[in-house]
């Protein structure tokens, strides 16, 4: 590149329309009604000229006050911040005024001007990346996440509401109000987990949650939270993304196939499979694989990654197919960007991450935990929240902790394959236990129906929350 290509590179203007800006703050004075259909996605930063963005701001205040928006009002506001004369005064008001016939094209030149705001924003994006390249005292894998997190930031302000009028949000929160109470029992402002005792206690899954499933080693909660997992993309039509830290895709699909299907897992993985008879595995299989085939669920089985390289992969499956819900299989595999720190810097470096990653995507993350072998020290061991490895992070970032005690496991006579699941966190609700049977045959927590009458399900929950 020689020195006149690189002079006349740098006196390029940032991309940039002035002539849609006026027609775009023309058409909001025309129609006092229209920036209601640019104000989610537009704020006063997307406009190039300074002047446009005190202009917009102003009319912006208007709005929020339920004022209308026209010369003479936005005059007023302007004169009140003392930037009249600074954007050119009333003439200039007028100016824009006359820029455009009417507001019908108000949403279009909104568009232009919110791209290239997004164009100046890459530009903007590349210097900071390349001063990134010269921070050679970070680790890499810190570099990397800097420089996606600020690319993912541009995407996500391109498709996400920046700006929200309160009355919308207001009247949106008392709709769904309304619904929840028409039946309480069977609406939930979450995500679905299958366990109707479960979804009774936590309302759902929700967005921004980080929800800590632990137990002890072969309690099932790997098999819980495909349970769980599977569900969400199978009924709930939701994507669902799954960080397989300790067992390999194979495993993971073998497993959802034998809790879909209904067929031991042993069976499926050597191959003795019935082909006649009332039960045809090779007939459920089958049927099961369709259903599968349908569900939007992304297995990723990476070896041992840094919550730095989770994140960028959690990044690009959200841009790529959105994200209802994210599973981590388990934490405490999670490699540590420094080794050196001690155990429980690693563990809140962890889960301080899985939290942000869980509000920067708007979406649940379900994360497994190991015990601690403190619980096991304790007669009968049933577990705590002092239980969960270095406890404090994974306690305070959490706004689930949910729990797996098997009675089975340390006393004969407890019934076989009964699992105690206990809520011991939930920060915006009660906590709470239930029975569920763990079928071992098909990897599987299945609801222990107690009786063939039709359940009573207004007096089981009542009943349940009253012992919280």
């Amino acid at each position: 590149m020689n020195n006149f290509t690189q002079l006349s590179e740098i006196k390029r203007l940032p991309p940039q329309d002035i002539e849609a800006e006026k027609a775009l703050l023309g058409s909001l004075m025309i129609d006092s009604n229209a920036i209601w259909k640019v104000i989610d996605f537009l704020g006063p930063d997307d406009f190039y000229k300074k002047e446009h963005q005190d202009i917009y701001a102003a009319m912006i205040d208007l709005a929020n006050k339920n004022s209308p928006i026209d010369i003479k009002t936005l005059a007023s506001r302007l004169q009140e911040l003392t930037k009249l004369e600074k954007i050119g005064g009333i003439s200039y008001l007028s100016e824009l005024l006359n820029t455009v016939p009417n507001a019908s094209n108000v949403f279009s030149y909104a568009k232009i001007v919110q791209k290239k705001r997004i164009l100046r924003n890459l530009i903007e994006a590349s210097y900071e990346i390349g001063e990134l390249g010269y921070q050679e005292k970070e680790e890499v894998e810190q570099i990397l996440d800097k420089a996606e997190k600020i690319i993912f930031q541009i995407s996500q302000k391109g498709v996400l509401q920046k700006f929200l009028a309160i009355k919308d949000a207001l009247a949106e929160a008392w709709e769904r109000m309304e619904k929840l109470a028409e039946n309480p029992l069977q609406k939930l402002s979450g995500l679905g987990t299958g366990f109707p005792k479960l979804d009774n206690i936590l309302a759902g899954l929700h967005k921004s949650d980080l929800i800590i499933l632990a137990s002890r080693p072969s309690y099932g909660k790997s098999s819980l939270a495909l349970n769980i997992a599977r569900y969400v993309a199978v009924h709930e039509k939701q994507p669902v993304g799954i960080f397989s830290l300790e067992m390999s895709k194979e495993q993971v699909v073998d497993r959802l196939i034998a809790s879909q299907s209904r067929v031991s897992l042993w069976k499926i993985r050597t191959g003795r499979l019935s082909k006649n008879g009332e039960f045809n595995d090779f007939s459920a299989i089958n049927n099961a694989l369709g259903v599968l085939s349908e569900a939007p669920i992304y297995i990723d089985d990476t070896s041992s990654p840094t919550v730095l390289q989770l994140k960028a992969m959690a990044r690009r499956l959200q841009a790529e197919v959105g994200l209802g819900l994210i599973v981590v299989d388990y934490l405490q595999l999670i490699q540590p960007l420094n080794t050196r720190d001690s155990v429980v810097q690693q563990v809140t470096q962890i889960s301080r991450g899985l939290k942000d990653l869980a509000r920067e995507l708007n979406v649940p993350v379900l994360a497994l935990s190991q015990f601690s072998r403190a619980v096991e020290q304790r007669t009968p061991p049933i577990p705590r929240l002092a239980d969960l490895r270095e406890s404090g992070s994974l306690e305070q970032d959490s706004d689930v902790v949910i729990f797996i005690h098997r009675p089975d496991k340390y006393d004969q006579s407890a019934p076989p394959n009964v699992a105690e699941i206990i809520v011991a966190k939930h920060r915006n609700g009660p906590t709470g236990s239930f029975p569920l049977r763990f079928n071992e045959e098909i990897v599987t927590f299945e609801t222990i129906v107690e009786n063939l009458e039709e359940p009573n399900l207004e007096e089981d929950f009542n009943k349940e929350i009253s012992t919280i």
